[in-house]
């Protein structure tokens, strides 16, 4: 079934090159749709036969590269499986915004297929370098949506910027898992076989060197400060669609890579440099916010609130890796909250992306000083975007505020002052959210000089369906969390005794 999930929208991908040059564009954005609807529908069935407290489930192996203990192993636990559901759902949003796309449509279909695909196969992959293919893959994909549809001469730049950052990640990650491979007796990729046997527990050093690749790999995908220097550009460069899976898909990568790898095959070193982890993750969240406050791009803004986001969960991470002063429910809480913050901040900030993409749309610029008094002439489009921002918040009734109540109320014992720090991060997102809206919706009507007020149209039906299901998504999380939690929480139970090894 995983198998079946993951490869789909890849055989959609090959398939489409063949099809008759008579086929329209829209056609090939709908089998995208329907290969998206399928996929989901999949999911959902896994989702309905998993059984939160059984474990590894849905395992499929098969040999590889036995010569070199490489093996096809996949499988889905309470710490995947909202991951595989966020990604297919976002894939889904995004071909659906993607109706009215008109530059390239094939090979724009065929690059989205693709990576949901990688996507899908990373948050699944049981072992390392199945891991690291879809891993790699997924930059590549990027790369290419990024410098061929993204906003001219400057994609290109930030494209390359992108792929030169994250590729040079991924080499340090390489080296972390050969340095396992090589630990473990017998050698081997699988990360089952290497969470059994704990290889570097008592190499000091050596495990040491190995967590410093795989964290640093991992980070500059997260991305965290000071490794966060390539995402703005990207972000605000690259078309609305690829944003949001950027932000929504590809940065959870980095942040997974944690709690499936680092957590779990590196328990003494871990606990060893949790606060460093912990001290990354409140720098993280206080200066993502301080830089998006001061952005009057209204993506780039985004972009550093991304920032602020995945520093909630590398704090999370980081005190669940903390034993003195915590217990272990705090830990699991913290490990819980870290995961329901990936999902929550893919559909909200998927959402806020795919918005932004309505306003370049209509102005042809994201500068928030172009516009003003928009929502006289888009009140859908103001109501929509207005409701993103309040959950991007973390007010509650949102996914949001379920996340982050964990991760505050797991780190807080074993972590008071980092914690305390990274509340702050709580108020400066409200304030650069209500400053965005009041300057680009409410005021005197403002639009920039190329864009005639009478020709403005509100959220298209197409816009509407790819965002507001991702927001009622996050509402549904908010106010009845106890679907996602229920599967989340046993997995969380199970890293953090892992890490108490």
């Amino acid at each position: 079934m995983l198998s079946v999930v993951t490869f789909l929208p890849l055989l959609a991908c090959a398939v489409l090159p063949f099809l008759p040059r008579t086929v329209p564009d829209r056609a090939c954005v709908w089998l995208w749709i329907a290969t998206a609807t399928a996929d989901l529908a999949l999911v959902t069935v896994v989702w309905a036969g998993y059984e939160p407290h059984g474990g590894m489930q849905y395992e499929q192996r098969a040999s590889w590269i036995p010569s070199a203990g490489v093996g096809y192993h996949v499988g889905v636990d309470g710490l995947s499986l909202p991951l595989v559901a966020l990604t297919c759902l976002l894939f889904l949003a995004v071909a659906v915004h993607s109706l009215r796309e008109r530059r390239r449509v094939r090979p724009y279909v065929c690059l989205f297929l693709f990576l949901q695909s990688v996507s899908v196969g990373l948050f699944v992959a049981l072992d390392l370098i199945l891991f690291f293919v879809f891993f790699d893959l997924s930059i590549v994909g990027m790369f290419f949506v990024i410098a061929g549809w993204g906003h001219g001469e400057r994609a290109r730049a930030a494209a390359l910027r992108f792929f030169l950052y994250t590729f040079t990640g991924s080499l340090a990650l390489l080296l972390g898992f050969i340095g396992l491979y090589l630990a473990a007796d017998p050698h081997t990729f699988d990360i089952v076989d290497l969470t059994r046997a704990n290889p570097l527990a008592g190499r000091g050093p050596y495990a040491g060197l190995v967590l410093l690749a795989v964290g640093v790999g991992l980070a500059v995908k997260t991305p965290t400060v000071p490794f966060h220097t390539w995402l703005p550009p990207a972000h605000t460069d690259a078309p609305a669609t690829g944003s949001a899976i950027l932000a929504g898909v590809l940065l959870k990568m980095g942040t997974y890579g944690f709690v499936r790898i680092a957590m779990p095959l590196l328990p003494g070193s871990w606990r060893h440099y949790a606060l460093v982890v912990v001290v990354v993750g409140a720098v993280s969240v206080v200066y993502g916010a301080l830089v998006a406050l001061a952005q009057t791009n209204f993506k780039r803004m985004i972009a550093y609130t991304s920032v602020n986001h995945m520093g909630y969960i590398v704090l999370a991470v980081g005190a669940a890796g903390t034993l003195a002063g915590t217990d272990a429910r705090a830990r699991s809480l913290a490990v819980t909250g870290a995961v329901t913050q990936m999902v929550s901040h893919g559909l909200i900030t998927g959402a806020l992306f795919l918005l932004s993409g309505v306003l370049h749309d209509r102005g042809r610029t994201y500068e928030m000083d172009a516009y003003s008094g928009l929502a006289a002439h888009t009140p859908r489009f103001a109501a929509v975007t207005a409701v993103a921002a309040f959950a991007g918040l973390g007010i509650p009734g949102f996914s949001g505020f379920v996340a982050e109540f964990q991760i505050f109320a797991g780190s807080l014992a074993s972590q008071a002052v980092a914690t305390a720090l990274s509340v702050t991060g709580i108020l400066i997102t409200a304030a650069l959210f209500l400053i965005a809206l009041r300057r680009v919706f409410l005021g005197p009507a403002r639009l920039p000089d190329t864009v005639p007020a009478g020709r403005v149209r509100d959220l298209r039906t197409t816009e509407a369906l790819s965002t507001v299901p991702l927001l009622a998504a996050a509402l549904v999380i908010g106010v009845a969390p106890r679907g996602l939690l229920d599967v989340i929480e046993p997995a969380g139970r199970t890293l953090t005794g892992l890490v108490a090894r």
